[in-house]
């Protein structure tokens, strides 16, 4: 297993007006991810919002690429781990040390003190390591022997993880996937990207070359600027009317379909604010949560299908919910 927590060793990020700051996340992260806008987009809004971000996907199609360049676009600490069946709770948090010299006990930070944290191939690690995440994804804080530790803001998990029929993988709790605010699936790029690729352009050849756009102060500030979006009563209705949607249509056995929980229209509105900024707006419309939802709740609804199946599935059922027309 790898374990890393370090500060990102940059050049000091440029400053960057609130409005511009989101275009500027998404066009720097498409330098390296090329042909997947909307996936690039829906990652950096849920920054934006405040929330997680899941990578799930075959491997070798960029998961991780895209996770390291939106590490890197912030100038704060960037921790890493490396998800295995030998890893241990106290591998992500931390543990407490008796230093013999001073005869005290030390804490020793572990990886989840960073501003950005990538977990790769979350769920090769066992249920016991992705419970240490709970209360760091819902609270921002990490207990360990009974004392309590508020991590550095802002703090954004990007996790990777492979389909649930690969060897060696195990099932995340429905409170860990639930704490994710989006999951998106990159899959395969066209024949010109592939191409491009192999040319030298993007990819994580290009990665080394990316400068932070923004400290971690900076995206804490908008973070809060975000939150205060405004979202209209018939918008909140709309989010809700989508939510109730997937809740009343069920699904197969085998997709083994969950309970929205109250997060999950949570999530919803917050994405829909940090589309909003993307869209330079300070407000919410039912286009910006139409075009989160299906990212925001598949892989909360159906959590055994294939998240192009289950995302797939939520835009059918979603789109027969009608709009708010003023």
């Amino acid at each position: 297993m790898t374990l890393t927590s370090e500060p990102v060793a940059q050049t000091a990020a440029p400053q960057a007006s609130p409005t511009s700051l989101p275009r500027l996340l998404v066009d720097a992260v498409e330098t390296v991810v090329l042909g997947k806008t909307r996936q690039v987009e829906l990652s950096v809004a849920a920054l934006l919002a405040g929330g997680h971000l899941m990578l799930e996907d075959e491997p070798g199609v960029g998961k991780t690429v895209l996770a390291n360049a939106l590490s890197r676009l912030i100038a704060g600490r960037f921790g890493r781990i490396q998800g295995s069946p030998d890893l241990l709770p106290s591998d992500i948090v931390g543990v407490n040390t008796f230093n013999a010299e001073s005869r005290e006990w030390e804490f020793h930070h572990g990886p989840v003190f960073s501003n950005v944290l990538l977990f790769d191939e979350l769920n090769r690690s066992t249920p016991r390591a992705q419970s240490a995440l709970l209360e760091a994804m819902a609270e921002g804080q990490a207990t360990v022997d009974g004392r309590t530790y508020r991590l550095p803001q802002p703090f954004f998990v990007v996790a990777t993880q492979n389909p649930l029929d690969h060897a060696g993988t195990f099932p995340l709790v429905e409170g860990q996937r639930d704490r994710f605010a989006v999951a998106i699936s990159l899959g395969l790029p066209s024949r010109e990207v592939e191409r491009s690729l192999l040319l030298g352009n993007g990819g994580r050849a290009a990665i080394e070359s990316l400068q932070p756009v923004a400290s971690a102060d900076t995206i804490s500030q908008l973070r809060t600027a975000v939150a205060g979006f405004h979202v209209a009563e018939p918008v909140v209705d709309y989010a809700l009317d989508l939510v109730t949607a997937v809740r009343a249509t069920g699904g197969t056995a085998r997709s083994g379909n969950q309970v929205l929980s109250t997060r999950a229209s949570e999530s919803l509105v917050s994405v829909g604010r940090g589309i909003a900024a993307l869209r330079d707006r300070s407000y919410v419309t039912p286009a910006d949560l139409l075009e989160a939802a299906p990212y925001v709740l598949a892989h909360r609804a159906r959590p055994n299908d294939p998240l192009p199946v289950a995302a797939a599935w939520v835009h059918e059922v979603i789109s027969a919910v009608p709009a708010p027309t003023a």
